[in-house]
């Protein structure tokens, strides 16, 4: 009777311990989880800040046509790429979407609802989140 007992105990024991080392796997698990969702959040806070930066590069390239600068704001471009940032570069006449696009200005002399010209780039992750919509000026009809 008592070895029944020990035995009894023994697999109640086992039992217990085998929830245990599950709740604490499944605990790791979320945790791990949980510290990649803050890693990548992080991320993308630091990344979103950067933008202006480079924005303000490329504008001081554009003036400067400086190799040194190419070469920074290359780097600037290849580190978002890595991270899964992508530019929103519409092309003149692109239908105006106002998911990816923000009109500053509507202009006459083209087909209504289309993009006249690009003001300033916008940026997105490759999973489709807006980070900033791309500038642009619409056509609001044809006449002149």
């Amino acid at each position: 009777m008592k070895a029944a007992k020990k035995d009894s105990e023994v697999v109640a024991l086992k039992n217990q311990l085998a929830r245990c080392l599950a709740d604490y796997d499944n605990l790791r698990k979320r945790t791990e989880a949980e510290k990649a969702l803050w890693d990548k959040f992080l991320t993308e806070k630091v990344l979103i800040k950067l933008i202006p930066v480079l924005d303000s590069l490329e504008s001081a390239q554009n003036h400067l046509k400086d190799n040194g600068l190419a070469i920074a704001t290359g780097e600037f471009r290849k580190v978002f790429e890595e991270e899964g940032i992508v530019e929103i570069r519409p092309e003149k006449n692109e239908v105006f979407n106002p998911e990816l696009h923000e009109a500053l200005e509507l202009v006459q002399g083209g087909s209504k609802g289309k993009i006249s010209e690009l003001v300033l780039v916008g940026w997105k992750f490759d999973d489709g989140k807006i980070i900033r919509p791309a500038k642009v000026k619409v056509f609001s009809d044809a006449s002149n």
